[in-house]
């Protein structure tokens, strides 16, 4: 479902990515771990469409999202690390402008969206301007907006920053059934490694662009003699405050003044 063979992403002299290769099988619910800058986020943007790699291959359900990035987009749903959704819409307009984009069929629409924002509960306030909700409310309207159209692949980068542990684990629960009921492929990053341990199939991580491990959260717990995997964590990673998180920052900002956000 998801495949990365030698993939490597550099900006200028700095390299986020450095040569991964990883797989993740039709339904596998899987966490991809590291510290800041440790290069998730550049990873699912390559597979996302909005990087394009240095050099290696991607495939995303059977596609190249280099080659064929509208086929690749329509098979999967994203909730990114930093807010997305328009600001001057209502929630019901977010979801429906996301419904036509994704050609969720017009007589499925009206049910699907109020199904996810009664899940997400946002359903009493679809008319209200998202400019006025508080981030926690909005994180939860990308939520129901990446699950609209029920996708093959489904991509968490940080997504439970900001909601309180209700909301968290009412969340992981739903994507955890809809993972089991129609195989929906997850891939998720967090900091939160009690969710990982506990929603986590499959464990990745990386560090420095690079692969560490892979395993499940056991697997990983035994193989470092850790009682947690935050323990494992931290002794695959270290316990050093990371500078990474900013020299990354620095790098693209000077690549976007360099080449004007082009790929």
């Amino acid at each position: 479902m998801l495949q990365a063979i030698n993939l490597t992403k550099k900006f200028g002299d700095f390299t986020a990515v450095a040569n991964i290769s990883f797989k993740v099988e039709k339904g596998e619910f899987a966490a991809f771990l590291g510290p800041n800058g440790a290069g998730k986020t550049t990873s699912i943007k390559m597979f996302t469409t909005l990087l394009h790699p240095t050099a290696g291959s991607i495939e995303l359900n059977g596609i190249d999202p280099t080659k064929d990035r509208f086929g690749a987009r329509r098979s999967f749903g994203i909730v990114f690390q930093d807010p997305s959704v328009d600001d001057e819409l209502t929630a019901y307009e977010n979801m429906k402008f996301h419904a036509v984009l994704y050609g969720v069929p017009a007589k499925e629409q009206a049910g699907k969206i109020e199904e996810l924002l009664t899940f997400v509960e946002l359903w009493e306030r679809k008319d209200g301007l998202v400019k006025t909700f508080s981030g926690g409310m909005k994180r939860r309207l990308e939520i129901a907006r990446a699950l609209l159209h029920e996708p093959a692949v489904l991509f968490l980068d940080e997504p439970t920053v900001g909601l309180d542990p209700q909301t968290r684990n009412h969340m992981w629960s739903y994507i955890e059934k809809l993972n089991r009921e129609k195989q929906m492929t997850v891939l998720f990053t967090t900091h939160y490694m009690e969710e990982a341990e506990k929603f986590a199939r499959r464990v990745l991580v990386i560090d420095h662009g690079k692969m560490i491990t892979d395993g499940s959260p056991a697997k990983l717990m035994q193989d470092t003699a850790a009682q947690s995997l935050e323990e494992a964590f931290l002794k695959l990673t270290g316990h050093g405050i990371r500078e990474e998180a900013a020299n990354a920052a620095d790098s693209l900002r000077q690549h976007r003044r360099m080449w004007g956000g082009r790929r």
